[in-house]
């Protein structure tokens, strides 16, 4: 064993005991609830149905539900975390801590407040007790997260065998209905699959395919190499498995992936943007639609980065 990978190694044993008692308070504390659930959620091999909408944006949830109208799948709409409202209390406990004694981390964002003012700033991730997120994480790319993890805690609660995600953003490309089949066959394949993306890549802003074909690596997390994330295996023409890529606008979560995903994201806390972190999790098992069949809005409006719905 080199001597990076055991500094890195006792990085993440220490940082992780560490972080358990300097930010003690779970993440589940800013979890949000499911209210005023009905039936009539669901469609064939899939138990609920979420769509993931913020408040002030009701013209997109619209746009969202006749874009599914008139296939018969009708959504619970998820009233989302906002991000931009989150208090200072949550960005302290959400985020990585640095903890004494292990190396300087990366430059990291970091939410700082004073006599209620925010100041938020990049650093070097080396002051004891911090919350660090990612270079450039927003508050917006924050409350995406926490959306999805309140989802996923109320499927989990619910005791949901299969669910689907979607975000206020998707494009209905062909048939949705196709999923159930879809489902199916991928039991056939992989029984022991996870997540089901319900297209093969996110989009840019000019409609184009963007591929994930790197990543950051986590300072509190022992990831895999390089060489695990990128590789893809086609199981026939119309799946492939996966080990990571962008875009968590549209995703099928079996039962196991959802407390796969619940329980990374308890222990190492908040640190990347959802769908750069997502992949994560231990032995977790990504498949994809290789075509087109929900996918998302290229260049759709978006209020991750800045509230541009004040606007």
């Amino acid at each position: 064993m080199t001597k990076f990978r055991l500094v890195k190694i006792t990085f993440w044993i220490v940082g992780l005991l560490s972080n358990t008692l300097l930010n003690a308070e779970g993440i589940e504390k800013y979890f949000k609830p499911a209210g005023n659930k009905s039936s009539g959620h669901g469609m064939r091999n899939i138990d609920f149905i979420y769509v993931i909408n913020l408040d002030v944006r009701p013209e997109k949830y619209q746009n969202t539900m006749d874009a599914l109208k008139p296939y018969g799948i009708f959504p619970y709409r998820f009233s989302a975390v906002n991000g931009w409202k989150l208090s200072f209390e949550a960005l302290d406990n959400l985020g990585v801590m640095y903890q004494p004694g292990t190396p300087e981390g990366p430059i990291a964002s970091v939410f700082r407040h004073v006599d209620g003012q925010e100041y938020p700033s990049f650093e070097v991730m080396k002051e004891p007790g911090i919350a660090y997120y990612c270079h450039s994480m927003s508050r917006g790319a924050i409350g995406c997260i926490l959306s999805h993890l309140s989802v996923l805690q109320d499927a989990y609660d619910s005791g949901y065998r299969t669910i689907w995600i979607m975000e206020d953003d998707i494009r209905v490309a062909s048939d949705p209905r196709e999923l159930s089949s879809l489902i199916q066959v991928l039991d056939g394949l992989a029984p022991d699959w996870d997540v089901l993306f319900t297209d093969p890549e996110t989009k840019g802003s000019d409609g184009n395919r963007v591929y994930c074909g790197g990543i950051r690596p986590r300072p509190n997390f022992p990831y895999q190499s390089l060489a695990y994330y990128v590789n893809r295996t086609y199981l026939n023409g119309d799946i492939v498995k996966m080990g990571l890529r962008f875009g968590s606008y549209s995703m099928i979560i079996r039962r196991s992936g959802i407390k796969k995903i619940l329980d990374y994201f308890k222990t190492y806390k908040l640190f990347f943007p959802y769908d750069m972190d997502n992949f994560f999790p231990p032995d977790i098992k990504l498949f994809a639609s290789t075509r087109d069949i929900v996918t998302t809005i290229a260049g759709g409006i978006s209020d991750n980065g800045n509230p541009t719905y004040e606007k």
